[in-house]
């Protein structure tokens, strides 16, 4: 096999590795992303637990970044605290090591089993937390199939001429292998994908598992810099949790690299195949880290702190303020495309993707605010609403000058449905501002709480709007016939669970549960304002279904 021959398997082996991970982290996002979150913060107060639940949640989505990234935002939002984020993102490389090493094991089995059941399942139903498990297995045999593949593009390898000079090189340089190691791992984005390649290239023999363990250290050196690169621009306080695992993890390779390369430490307690020895290597750095740092965390902490102020300043905050401000006043609805009204409406169309994104934040926020809430932060999400008022007065001028112009029947009827999304958004936010926070107030005021399984309920029926959410404003883009099935059976389906949910309440009511007493209307108006919330959203569908004729006149039976 010649050099181009071999580069093009292997590149699209990794490529599907790394495709296959993000498809199953995208499908348990989507499937349980809102379950997965509420998990999160409820454990987060606890320093054993918060280690314990981002090692489940890096598992569950093979991904110690994605994880890291969520804990940053948590902390920048004052969810969590920094310190319980630092503590919970060492669970998380715990996690990802471990995943690692589950994929070592021999699972080619798997790879017809899920690919043809997840493609089963997701074919032969409509329900997205289904399709979204189908779409999961497909990704768990896709990712297995990627590591089979890189095994059988590497073989031609043992009989190069060239990779011995290669690696022998490497061996001699272990400072080179160590960044070399990093550099990889950051173009790759994943520290999984980059173990999982060394550990094909040790198995077959094509490097040594001294040179493996050096590569080990850089990949999590290279790893460590990934979220703080993506949270570079955000506000100081989403910027304290990555940098402190980069502090952490960062140097914690540098020491063990020196400390490997000082004392030359024998290898037999890792294992007797090379491939086992540098997957040890890289679970043990990862515990060993989360050990050391517990006590350490403290200092850590203070250490990031520092550095984000020193990399802020004290001009950061008003800089921050002024920016928000600036993107708060600058608007697509740029005037002179008046005239050419099929340009107004895509200027239109950015603009209430925008209005799109703030209700998402009050519909993300005011759950928060249900668990924890002051007067502070209330008067903050209902100023939010402000926001959606004035964008939704804008675009509505705006289409009304639009509409003086000749339009085609295609862009009058956009112009319309565009008109009805801003309507519609208008009101969620009205509801969560005027309805549902009146309920936040009323908590924080009579000092109740939900019970266990009344809480569980409740974010469980929230995860579900706020999915609903997303697909809605998904649509506002696409115009996808299958998401706007989705969406409308969606909705009906949440008809149902409300039923449920509203007899369930009663059922505890009966038993005399106190804490139910004390939050029945609360809980049960908040179920209502939800369902008027997803009500709401579900007729982004019509027109998209409408216009393609799937859509019936009346849903009433004929007499």
């Amino acid at each position: 096999m010649s050099g181009s021959v071999f580069f093009l398997h292997m590149a699209g082996a990794v490529a599907l590795l790394l495709w296959a991970t993000r498809m199953v982290r995208t499908g348990v996002e989507r499937a349980y992303g809102n379950v997965l979150r509420q998990r999160l913060r409820q454990t987060l107060g606890n320093p054993v637990l918060a280690a314990l639940t981002g090692l489940a949640l890096s598992i569950a989505l093979q991904s110690s970044t994605a994880v890291t990234l969520l804990i940053g935002s948590f902390a920048g939002l004052g969810i969590v605290t920094g310190l319980s984020g630092i503590l919970a993102v060492r669970g998380a490389e715990v996690g990802s090591a471990l995943v690692v090493k589950i994929l070592s094991f021999d699972l080619t089995l798997l790879v017809p089993l899920c690919i043809l059941t997840g493609t089963v399942i997701f074919l032969a139903t409509e329900r997205r937390q289904w399709r979204q498990f189908g779409r999961i297995l497909v990704g768990v045999g896709l990712l297995i199939l990627s590591l089979e593949m890189m095994g059988e593009a590497s073989e031609p390898l043992r009989q190069s001429t060239i990779v011995p000079l290669i690696v022998g090189y490497l061996s001699d340089d272990p400072i080179t292998a160590f960044l070399l190691a990093a550099v990889t791992t950051y173009l790759f984005h994943s520290s999984i994908a980059a173990v999982l390649l060394l550990t094909t290239f040790a198995a077959r023999g094509i490097v040594s598992p001294e040179l493996g363990i050096v590569m080990v250290l850089g990949v999590n050196l290279g790893s460590s810099f990934i979220a703080p690169m993506l949270t570079r621009s955000s506000p100081p306080s989403y910027r304290i949790v990555p940098l402190g695992n980069l502090l952490m993890r960062g140097l914690g390779s540098v020491v063990l690299l020196v400390a490997f390369i000082v004392f030359d430490p024998s290898l037999e307690r890792l294992g007797s195949d090379p491939a086992d020895r540098i997957i040890h290597t890289h679970i043990a750095f990862n515990v060993l880290i989360l050990i050391v740092g517990i006590p350490l965390s403290g200092l850590i902490l203070k250490a990031t702190q520092a550095l984000v102020s020193l990399q802020s300043g004290s001009e950061a905050e008003g800089a921050s303020e002024e920016s928000e401000a600036q993107v708060t006043e600058t608007s697509a609805l740029d005037v002179t495309a008046l005239d050419t009204p099929h340009q107004a409406l895509a200027n239109v169309t950015r603009e209430t993707v925008r209005m799109c994104e703030t209700v998402e934040f009050m519909l993300c926020r005011i759950l928060e605010l249900y668990e924890k809430a002051d007067r502070k932060s209330i008067a903050a999400l209902a100023a939010v609403d402000d926001t959606v008022d004035r964008r939704h007065a804008a675009i509505k001028l705006y289409l009304a000058r639009i509409t003086r112009h000749e339009m085609t029947e295609d862009d009058a009827r956009r112009c319309q449905e565009l008109l009805g999304v801003c309507v519609k958004l208008e009101q969620v936010g009205d509801i969560i501002v005027r309805n549902m926070l009146a309920h936040v107030q009323k908590k924080m005021e009579r000092g109740v709480e939900f019970t266990s399984e009344g809480w569980r309920e409740l974010a469980g029926f929230h995860a579900s709007v706020l999915a609903n959410a997303r697909l809605a404003f998904n649509l506002l883009v696409t115009q996808d016939t299958e998401t706007a099935r989705e969406l409308v059976m969606e909705k009906d389906r949440l008809r149902d669970v409300e039923k449920e949910t509203s007899q369930r309440h009663f059922e505890r009511l009966r038993q005399g549960t106190e804490q139910s007493v004390e939050t029945s209307s609360i809980h049960l108006d908040t179920i209502r304002d939800l369902k008027q919330i997803n009500s709401l959203l579900a007729t982004f569908a019509y027109p998209v279904l409408e216009e393609r004729g799937l859509l019936s006149g009346s849903r009433l039976k004929a007499t």
